[in-house]
């Protein structure tokens, strides 16, 4: 099998029982480390809930979010753009961006939009940025998925688990072979080839992955090449988010119908 990153050949590493049914093998490149499934067959079985079962950490996943992509805006981007959350999902995400006083709007193709009604993207509109989160690990087709992403935006900031070196046991809860869903794990250097393809520069801060057209200045890119630097941007978002303001209140007359939604 090719490896959907690099195009070296690959080689199977370990077989799994996935939805507690199917035998699946999964595939490693030797080059740029990528873990791939064989051809995925069971995802609509795997996706007739979009947001599995067990996913217990999604609240508290997006609030680290928020406060880890206010400080990305904040250093790296002009605040009053505006933003997207790609595979937004139920919209949470968006609306605590809002929350925050980012203009953030909504897109999924595959889930409802309950929390951010009304803050839906609109066909043929670009973004300064756009987030990502949760998603790459389920594309059957990297480049081509993340293209779709460089449609809306220039700039990308993805989260994803990253693959540890050597391979870990079945046992890693990332794999999450119990829900199926996830069919494509990353290292850094997969990242940096699927960048190099896509003629992005990639920057990374643990499971934090900025893809860009940009290249940031040099203290931006001293910044990312710090240890914990994930940690950091989480606890500089604070004082980076005194000052702006939020549209909690100035949405609901948005949603009244006192104002439209992009003005």
């Amino acid at each position: 099998m090719e490896c959907k990153i690099c195009a070296t050949t690959t080689s199977p590493v370990f077989q799994s029982l996935v939805l507690n049914k199917h035998t699946v093998t999964y595939f490693k490149c030797p080059s740029c480390g990528f873990l791939q499934t064989e051809k995925p067959y069971w995802l609509e079985e795997a996706y007739k809930y979009s947001i599995n079962l067990t996913d217990t950490g999604i609240v508290v996943r997006n609030q680290r979010s928020v406060r880890i992509t206010t400080a990305i805006i904040r250093l790296f981007f002009d605040q009053r753009g505006k933003f997207l959350d790609y595979a937004g999902g139920f919209g949470l995400f968006t609306r605590m961006m809002r929350d925050v006083g980012f203009d953030f709007y909504w897109s999924d193709p595959y889930t409802r939009n309950e929390l951010a009604r009304g803050f839906e993207s609109v066909p043929g509109d670009r973004y300064t940025l756009a987030t990502s989160f949760e998603s790459f690990e389920h594309f059957e087709a990297p480049g081509p998925d993340t293209l779709k992403i460089l449609e809306k935006s220039d700039n990308i900031l993805a989260t994803t688990e990253l693959l540890p070196d050597p391979v870990p046991p079945r046992d890693w809860w990332y794999y999450g072979f119990h829900h199926g869903q996830h069919i494509a794990l990353y290292t850094r250097d997969a990242f940096a080839v699927l960048a190099r393809k896509l003629d992005l520069n990639y920057y990374n801060a643990d499971n934090f992955h900025l893809l860009t057209r940009r290249r940031l200045p040099l203290l931006g890119r001293a910044l990312f090449k710090l240890p914990r630097v994930k940690y950091l941007l989480y606890l500089i978002s604070f004082p980076l988010s005194i000052g702006i303001r939020s549209k909690t209140l100035t949405d609901r007359h948005v949603l009244k119908g006192n104002q439209p939604v992009n003005s």
